[in-house]
């Protein structure tokens, strides 16, 4: 009679990892941490783990032990929106990589919170996932850099593998760096070389890494030209359409208005476009709009639209392989990916 069987018979429910979760008011990955025993774990977040496991009888489902500590064919693939064509198109490079080698992808959008992304590296390590790749802006934050480098540290001395695409600081692991910072100053410049002197910027939640490098990229390339961007200028909103929509909204209130938009993102610079015509506007009569990312959509808008062009799908593929290939003993691999500006009708001469 199988174990389960054993069970039914005696009329007594198997307990599960979640079910000592639930009763101790921690999360999966919390508990899964204290009963393997693979990282440290507060000492009252801990006792809470462990009284429940004894109260409940927990005991581990020896099939699904015997499962993690087989060879893994997993990738976890963690990013910050999966519906976020940017996400998409670099998944679809590491999925088309993975798949080359008979891994399995399992993909997560943390919706850019700090900590359901080291949740979720945590689940993946408690899982056993072969490797983990982070595809979304590091944070521009020193406890979540503390607490990432908790559990990224010990999956890799046990054998797991990491990469990241984007800064992530102080992480040691192996990276694809797309040049967010000179793609930015060279859109910067080649709008200078239109003739505008006037710019506003869209821009996402400044702790992004991403999001830092981009307005830092265009802003110093703009000052090197003796232009400033005027406080008022720079709205910030989610890293979205519907950001977008409202930056570029709250934007057309201020006091005067720019002759150049830049929004940090192609999805924000969709969301603007929306709002510049729902308000009356022509692009690129009224005003100039720009985007960064090209993502497939961009080319298809009325008017197409400017944009830094970075190769998303060869992204996922490249850093699917550094995740693939056997780690460097002496420092991590970096890969640097220049992007491409791309001048399209969305940008023209201010009148």
């Amino acid at each position: 009679m199988t174990e389960a069987a054993e069970e039914e018979r005696s009329g007594r429910a198997y307990v599960t990892l979640q079910d000592v979760a639930r009763d101790a008011g921690v999360s999966l990955a919390t508990a899964s941490r204290v009963l393997n025993g693979t990282s440290q774990v507060r000492a009252d977040l801990r006792e809470r783990v462990l009284a429940s496991a004894g109260r409940l009888s927990y005991t581990p489902n020896a099939h699904a032990q015997a499962l993690a500590s087989a060879s893994s064919t997993s990738v976890g693939v963690i990013c910050h929106d999966v519906s976020d064509p940017y996400f998409a198109a670099v998944a679809r490079g590491v999925m088309r990589t993975a798949a080359d080698h008979g891994m399995l992808v399992m993909l997560a959008s943390t919706f850019r919170d700090p900590a359901r992304e080291i949740e979720y590296v945590a689940m993946l390590r408690a899982q056993r996932a072969r490797a983990i790749l982070l595809i979304g802006s590091g944070f521009e934050d020193r406890d979540w850099e503390r607490s990432m480098a908790a559990e990224l540290d010990p999956y890799q001395r046990t054998g797991g593998r990491v990469a990241v695409l984007s800064r992530h600081r102080s992480l040691k692991v192996d990276a694809v760096l797309p040049q967010n910072r000179e793609g930015a100053a060279a859109l910067a410049r080649a709008l200078l070389d239109l003739g505008h002197r006037d710019f506003g910027v869209l821009t996402g939640p400044r702790a992004l890494t991403t999001v830092s490098d981009r307005l830092g990229g265009f802003a110093d390339a703009l000052a090197d030209a003796g232009v400033r961007i005027p406080a008022e200028h720079i709205v910030e909103a989610a890293f979205t359409r519907d950001g977008g929509y409202a930056a570029a909204t709250e934007l057309l209130r201020r006091p005067t208005r720019p002759t150049c938009v830049f929004a940090v993102t192609d999805v924000m610079a969709i969301g603007a476009l929306a709002a510049f015509r729902d308000h009356g506007l022509s692009v690129p009569g009224d005003l100039s709009l720009a985007g960064f990312d090209d993502i497939p959509i961009v080319r298809d808008l009325t008017p197409p639209l400017t944009t830094v062009a970075l190769p998303l799908e060869t992204m996922g593929e490249r850093v699917m392989g550094l995740a693939l290939r056997e780690p460097s003993a002496r420092r991590s691999r970096i890969e640097r990916v220049a992007g491409e500006v791309a001048l399209r009708a969305s940008t023209a001469a201010p009148r």
